[in-house]
């Protein structure tokens, strides 16, 4: 894993052209900027990251962003975006509007892209590549490449084409504006604003692509701080569970780092069989252990094998005498964790817990 190196991103609009007044054999003419077109009127999250995230890209750094639904003006642009009813990705078309659009993630994902997912689709690795300083073809890329779009992407594609995150015919049990997706919403012009001009509502738009892109960008560099190292660390620990127990199903964090996405995934790309039913690590304020049961899915409270119905409520000396392991501290009612002073009690007590009901 290469040491990440955080990178500023201008949001700012293309800047004027100046060329100084020289003989004409030594002037130079710039290329003039890429111009990335977008839709006027009311926006939308999806397109206002699409605009930021395509900017991030060598071939539309700083682009000008223009807004319009003139198809003549959209025409001539070098790149548009959730309008003009075409998905085309070699003239750089991201509609996803027109009808007989089912466009996905692939890779196992089977949302409807919206316009920042069509851009993530076809741009994401090269940002990604750009923010880590490595080569596309880097193994870390790909992994990021997929875990930003699950875990920030992907739920931009379904609030813009109106996917629920559950099937149910019940009505929500609350109402949830606090999303990326409503926030970037309520950046549109109110409708007693006295002020409703196209220069006022571009201004608005432009706050959206910086809110909707630093969200971005630090998705993206948390899974590149802390989600890949992560990773790592409790793959090497899976590795290194059979000189922990026979049974292999007691794995021991070397370092604390958030593990329990990591393990179901390893579990599954590893085929770890059988599955691990208690993770052991140190308390950093503490430095006694932990023993934790894993659960029966990421979503769930429910433990593959709670530590023992015998043990559970008890604390200090009263669980030290029912395990006949010194040095325990407690054990939650649920079963579902449990500490002890030392590494070596903790140990005893998973182990134990694995042969016992």
């Amino acid at each position: 894993m290469l040491p990440l190196v955080s990178r500023r991103f201008k949001l700012s609009t293309s800047v004027p052209l100046v060329l100084f007044h020289r003989p004409r054999s030594m002037a130079s003419v710039a290329p003039p900027p890429k111009r990335v077109g977008t839709h006027n009127g009311s926006f939308h999250c999806d397109e206002a990251l699409g605009c930021f995230m395509i900017r991030l890209t060598d071939k539309f750094s700083n682009a000008e962003i223009v807004r319009t639904r003139d198809p003549k003006v959209l025409e001539g642009l070098d790149a548009v975006l959730d309008v003009g009813g075409v998905y085309h990705p070699s003239s750089d078309r991201y509609d996803h509007h027109q009808k007989g659009f089912e466009e996905v993630f692939g890779h196992g994902f089977k949302t409807k892209l919206s316009s920042a997912g069509l851009v993530y689709k076809h741009f994401g690795k090269e940002i990604i590549a750009k923010e880590l300083q490595v080569d596309e073809g880097h193994l870390d890329v790909q992994r990021l490449f997929l875990a930003v779009y699950k875990s920030f992407m992907e739920a931009i594609d379904a609030v813009d084409n109106g996917i629920n995150q559950y099937d149910t015919d019940q009505p929500p049990r609350y109402v949830n504006n606090t999303h990326l997706s409503s926030r970037v919403g309520r950046l549109n012009l109110d409708w007693i604003d006295p002020d409703q001009s196209s220069e006022k509502e571009n201004e608005a738009f432009q706050q959206a692509m910086a809110l909707a892109g630093s969200e971005f960008l630090s998705s993206l560099r948390f899974h590149a701080k802390s989600w890949l190292p992560a990773r790592s660390i409790v793959m090497e620990c899976l590795l290194a569970r059979w000189s922990i127990d026979p049974s292999g199903e007691i794995m021991v964090l070397n370092r604390f780092c958030p593990w329990k996405l990591h393990l179901f995934e390893l579990e599954e790309e590893m085929k770890i069989d059988p599955p691990i039913k208690y993770v052991l690590y140190q308390d950093d304020r503490s430095k006694s252990w932990r023993v934790q049961a894993v659960a029966v899915a990421p979503d769930r409270f429910e433990s593959r094998k709670p530590l023992a119905s015998q043990w559970r409520g008890l604390r200090d000396d009263e669980l030290s005498t029912a395990t006949g392991i010194p040095g325990c501290v407690f054990v939650h009612m649920s079963g579902f964790i449990g500490g002890n002073q030392t590494y070596e009690g903790a140990l005893a007590m998973a182990k134990a817990s694995l042969k016992l009901s």
